[in-house]
């Protein structure tokens, strides 16, 4: 989902931020970076994340548990 919100009003984090929000070490942080999982704009040497995309990697993250009365093998 495309953000709607005016780029002088996001809201930036850092990939330390990021991890302590998703108690992440930075390095994992950096590997969802790199992989494309998570949107980042890359300032001088720094990486910043906007709150929103925080949000949308979340939802995209959730996992939906399978049905009790699944059949056993």
């Amino acid at each position: 989902m495309e953000n709607s919100e005016p780029f002088e009003e996001q809201s930036f984090l850092t990939v330390g931020e990021v991890a302590d929000k998703l108690r992440l070490s930075r390095m994992t942080v950096y590997r969802l970076i790199k992989s494309g999982s998570l949107p980042a704009l890359m300032l001088g040497k720094s990486y910043r994340v906007t709150q929103h995309d925080v949000q949308e990697y979340l939802m995209s993250a959730n996992v939906v548990p399978e049905p009790e009365n699944s059949p056993e093998k």
